[in-house]
């Protein structure tokens, strides 16, 4: 297939934090409002005169002074924020919006109060207390933690104003940029797709890292291209996979899997777009963002179920032909998930029909590539066996 015209362009936004159009926004005075968790509304950190920036620690390899503050057994993907904000890489934000998605995430978010990281006297961070479970009594405690969390002390501390208006125009813009994202997506579900995995993931992430108004106009360029672009007349790939679990925002990590002979057709994982882009009614983002949700620290017995059943349901309409669950080392939500939905996918238990599957524990730096690449062409040519046994 012929290049995308802005994917390298793409990928040089992606090398640190501070990137030209966060440098660019900054410098237009707007305030940049770092996050780390798909709960946080991202409309709410696009409220005009702001912009929301989801956390990465590119080329982080050795959290050594973060390991001393959290101990060698805590997520490394918190620790490498943590390590990166030691190193001056987020001098640029003006609050750190948490969750209290784990215990280890919490602890990074509060070091950046404690440790004083970031030098700018109005500077705060907030954790949400987001509820475990789904209803309606949770989607209106949600809403107060939003109210007490994010709006009242941005009111306060830099005066944005979170007016009907200006929220809708958020949401409005928010769900272009979701439009865009779910078009370029769904050339992903074609029977020789017209997009790889890792130029997807690349895009994915520009949306999340990036102010959103100074990178639409490409994505719309984009989204045009995809129209008229061929695939090649013979595939590259042998097998389709969909990769689920806890952080991947590095897109070698996607590029490993697809020069093991798969093609990434799905991305049910943290800083993925599914669920994540779906177009949220001005009158219920609290609702939404609770609701639409797969994270495993999801309580109860529905929703447990619902989880397997989604990633039954993603799998079937991409047309993977297996799922690769993966997990960060040390989390112990998605560890339990993604042992649980593996056992379940792969012997068929409260889904219509069984899907092969392949499980890994990771680094949050792509270590071990020698390891994980084993394992993956073992997994891809598992499923072309399979292929194969099926149209004999």
């Amino acid at each position: 297939m012929r290049d995308l015209k802005h994917l390298i362009y793409f990928e040089s936004l992606l090398q640190e934090a501070n990137n030209a159009l966060v440098k660019q926004a900054c410098s237009e005075g707007k305030l940049a409002l770092a996050y780390n968790c798909s709960y946080i509304p991202e409309p709410l950190l696009d409220i005009e005169g702001c912009f929301g920036v989801r956390l990465r620690a590119p080329g982080c390899t050795n959290p050594d002074l973060a390991t001393y503050y959290m101990t060698n057994r805590s997520c490394p993907y918190s620790k490498s924020i943590l390590e990166r904000a030691f190193e001056g890489g987020y001098n640029f934000i003006s609050a750190l919006i948490g969750q209290e998605c784990c215990t280890t995430m919490n602890r990074m978010e509060q070091y950046f109060d404690y440790c004083k990281l970031i030098p700018n006297e109005k500077f705060f961070t907030v954790c949400i207390d987001m509820p475990i479970k789904k209803g309606d009594w949770y989607a209106g405690y949600f809403r107060r933690q939003i109210e007490k969390k994010i709006l009242t002390p941005m009111k306060e501390t830099y005066g944005i104003d979170y007016s009907e208006e200006k929220l809708m125009d958020a949401i409005e813009r928010h769900n272009e940029i979701c439009r865009l994202i779910t078009e370029i997506g769904s050339y992903r579900k074609l029977d020789n797709p017209t997009i790889t995995g890792y130029e997807f993931h690349v895009i994915q992430l520009v949306t999340l890292v990036c102010p959103k108004y100074l990178i639409v106009d490409k994505l719309r360029e984009t989204a045009e291209e995809l129209k008229t672009r061929e695939p090649d007349e013979k595939p590259d790939y042998r097998a389709k996979v969909m990769l689920v679990g806890s952080e991947i925002d590095d897109p070698e990590f996607t590029k490993l899997v697809e020069m093991c002979g798969a093609r990434v057709v799905a991305d049910r994982y943290c800083f993925g777009s599914l669920p994540g882009r779906e177009e949220i009614a001005v009158d219920a983002l609290a609702e939404h963002y609770m609701k639409i949700n797969e994270c495993p620290r999801s309580m109860g017995t529905e929703n447990i179920i619902a989880r397997k059943q989604y990633l039954y349901d993603i799998a079937k309409e991409y047309k993977a032909d297996g799922i690769i669950l993966q997990n960060m080392k040390f989390c112990e939500y998605w560890g339990y998930e993604r042992a649980i939905a593996a056992k379940w996918l792969a012997e068929g238990l409260n889904v219509p029909s069984a899907i092969p599957t392949c499980q890994i524990e990771r680094d949050y730096a792509n270590a071990a590539t020698g390891q994980l690449r084993t394992r993956f062409q073992a997994f891809v040519e598992s499923l072309e066996i399979k292929k194969l046994q099926a149209n004999a």
